[in-house]
């Protein structure tokens, strides 16, 4: 059974530990929430604000966060597995350690997060913003990072071995250190101005 729920105001809330599957929420309001060690599967929110939520330790399968404002969150220890954050906003969040497997992180705004050591394999950040983002040490192995913002991204020491990246990002991250593989290290010489015969 599908339900649905919109407009509603969770402020201050105590729902942590709680399994939710197929419920929709739509404009509603997580602020200060405790929804730490939650479960979702199969659930969407969107336009949902979730300001100073501890989102802890939570556990999201097949669930969609559209558009969703995450403003001094806490998503430490979560995992999210086949999820879809697609065009939400994250600001001042406590991301690590954090989990994503299978996760499409398109249009997000995640400048100045700091995603240092995670777990990025596959990723899909797609016109991502990742302004002066901290990844250093990540692992960004086929990840996706076409038309991503990438001014002052640190990507030190991150793996970036068969991941996509266009030319503006390659000229903009703070690439020292990254291990790539041949067709990006080509990719990046042509994006320096290099003549590769």
């Amino acid at each position: 059974m599908t339900e649905t729920i919109t407009g509603e105001s969770f402020v201050d809330a105590v729902l942590g530990r709680q399994t939710w599957t197929r419920r929709h929420f739509t404009a509603c309001d997580f602020t200060e929430a405790d929804l730490r060690g939650l479960v979702t599967a199969n659930c969407t929110f969107t336009d949902c604000l979730f300001a100073n939520t501890d989102l802890g330790e939570s556990r999201h399968t097949a669930t969609a966060f559209r558009s969703c404002t995450f403003r001094g969150a806490v998503l430490s220890e979560s995992t999210m597995d086949n999820c879809s954050l697609v065009g939400s906003t994250f600001e001042r969040c406590r991301l690590r350690p954090w989990t994503l497997r299978e996760t499409d992180l398109s249009l997000t705004a995640l400048g100045g997060a700091d995603l240092r050591r995670l777990r990025l394999r596959g990723i899909r950040f797609r016109e991502a913003n990742l302004v002066e983002a901290d990844l250093r040490h990540a692992d960004l192995t086929g990840a996706d990072l076409m038309g991503a913002r990438m001014q002052n991204t640190k990507l030190g020491e991150a793996d970036l071995r068969e991941a996509r990246l266009d030319a503006n990002a390659l000229v903009q991250a703070q690439l020292t250190g990254a291990r790539v593989d041949l067709a990006t290290a080509v990719a990046y010489a042509a994006a320096h101005g290099l003549v590769v015969d």
